[in-house]
């Protein structure tokens, strides 16, 4: 059951990123992050770009924003009532009154459907434009010139002139009450759409919300009056308040951040969509890295490789190219029953949670194509495709699933607005450093020897050796309560030296990394 759904949020603030981790019951589901640091091109930030180059061909326009792929704006994306965007930007400058201005300008006519680009932007034209999408390998942003400000409970629609509510509200009486409120407060010349996340929320916090969106719509006026040139005018929200605005609910439990600045501001924005909810978020102060404390990390790790490991031994093998991703299923050595159409079931309904889970971590779009195991059953089909469905609900991101063929394939279309998250799992070996190639095993101790008696001879006699554990078996081999006869021993008597043997799980067979009593590592 969904109230049952723990959902935890890990915020982790470098120097450089931001990086944000979404958990739900103790397993990561989505990962993100940011530059602390300039900007990039990123969904919802709104420009005044500089139309470049008109596509009569495509119906369609290039437009500078800054980048150096240009973006992609198509007729259609012009929205309806472009004419006043573009009167607005014509006719302010430092010494308008841009509030009379802006209430002035007669919202309409809308555009044509069947109209051309051509007979409506110019080369050298200011537009103001927001990004939808984000550029993707060779291909620059697309845009859209409807401009939208996108709350918690309400989204703001310079000049527009309905308001829109959203169908999943079933009650009458709460449409109307939603309706009434926002267009009692809504400025002239404003429109606004209200989310399922407003229904039952009290007037107070959907007034709050909406003059923060007008202030952050009317504080860019000022940057369009002083400066026609290619510019930001304003952006999202940082990532980590667009989740929470996207996906804050009862269900969420915890929001952890181990920066002050970041955890000031989070706080301040949920005080804003959802005043009761203010204590989930939680400085972190402990001494461990945050992803590591809360099992990040490992997951990371274990969940971005090319193979990604199931239960009871089944596997994905995953492949990305541009347009189109290939996720083959293998049951590995899972036999849990004698009955081998059961057990095929059984395997892929597993496989389709976790590629539910992959897609949504990776933020893989375009076309997926899935190999389940072939199934002879077509009920098992019906219900894999039924399953899948149910799996993919909670995706934010547009997408179809259609239904098994005969053959096992399962074709799945997913919206693609920004670039897959790639991260190389792999590292390079310490020991043989990509060569492929080590030591003998039979001369390592030897190895370990001489850096001991170099340090001894320049004054140190305290080492803290730090091996994997296999390394640390061979070298405490004949260490008892009573005699110790391991190399270690030998070594500590011959070199008249204190010797900690360390194990570290996660070192390569052979590697071995020697440290002096102030924890300072000394060179092999």
């Amino acid at each position: 059951m969904e109230s049952e759904r723990s959902k935890d949020l890990i915020v982790d603030v470098t120097s450089t990123e931001v990086h944000i981790a979404l958990m739900e019951n103790h397993r990561l589901i989505e990962l993100g992050k940011e530059s602390s640091k300039g900007h990039g091109f990123s969904v919802g930030d709104v420009y005044l770009g500089k139309v470049k180059k008109i596509l009569p061909a495509l119906n369609a326009a290039f437009v500078d924003i800054g980048d150096k792929k240009e973006a992609f704006i198509h007729y259609l994306d012009l929205g309806l009532y472009f004419t006043p965007f573009d009167e607005f930007v014509r006719k302010s400058n430092p010494n308008t009154d841009l509030g009379q201005l802006f209430s002035s300008i007669k919202v309409g006519p809308i555009l044509e459907k069947e109209g051309r680009i051509e007979n409506v932007l110019k080369p050298g034209q200011m537009v103001i434009v927001q990004i939808v999408k984000e550029p993707i390998s060779t291909k620059g942003s697309r845009l859209t010139a409807e401009i939208s400000l996108a709350g918690r409970n309400i989204v703001l629609m310079p000049f527009a002139e309905k308001v829109s509510i959203s169908q999943k509200i079933s009650s009458k009486e709460e449409k109307r009450r939603l309706e009434t409120l926002v267009r009692s407060i809504l400025p002239k010349n404003y429109g606004a759409i209200i989310r399922t996340a407003a229904e039952g929320k009290n007037a107070a916090v959907l007034v709050a919300e909406l003059k923060a969106l007008i202030q952050k719509w009317e504080a860019s006026w000022q940057k369009v009056a002083k400066n026609k040139s290619i510019q930001l005018l304003f952006t999202e929200y940082s990532k980590t308040t667009t989740i929470l605005r996207d996906l804050l609910n009862d269900s969420f439990t915890n929001i952890y951040v181990n920066d002050e600045n970041v955890y000031e501001e989070t706080k301040k924005y949920i005080s804003l969509i959802s005043p009761d909810q203010e204590k989930i978020v939680k400085l972190y102060d402990g001494k461990e890295n945050i992803f590591d404390h809360f099992e990040v990390t490992r997951q990371i790790k274990s969940s971005f490789g090319k193979v990604v490991p199931m239960k009871q031994g089944a596997y994905l093998v995953i492949e990305s190219t541009e347009a189109l991703n290939v996720i083959d299923v293998n049951s590995g050595i899972r036999a849990k029953t004698s009955d081998q159409e059961e057990n095929t079931f059984e395997v892929n309904k597993i496989a389709a949670e976790e590629i539910a889970r992959q897609l949504r971590l990776r933020d893989m779009g375009g076309i997926v194509i899935v190999d389940f195991i072939d199934m002879e059953s077509g009920e098992h089909r019906n219900e894999l495709h039924k399953y899948m469905q149910e799996l993919m609900e909670s995706d934010r991101a547009k997408h179809n699933v259609l239904p098994l063929t005969k053959f096992g394939l399962m074709q799945i279309t997913r919206q693609r607005i920004r670039p897959a998250t790639e991260i190389n799992t792999m590292e390079v070996c310490p020991v043989c450093h990509g060569t492929g190639k080590i030591s003998s095993s039979v001369v390592i101790d030897e190895q370990i020897e001489r850096n001991i008696a170099y340090y001894t001879e320049h004054g140190k006699n305290t080492f803290t050796l730090k091996v994997s554990p296999i390394l640390g078996a061979y070298l405490k081999r004949g260490q008892t309560m009573l005699s110790d006869k391991s190399f270690v021993g030998k070594w500590k008597k011959k070199y008249k030296c204190r010797i900690t043997v360390e194990e570290v799980t996660d070192f390569p067979v052979l590697q071995n990394e020697l440290y002096d009593e102030k924890n300072d590592r000394l060179e092999n």
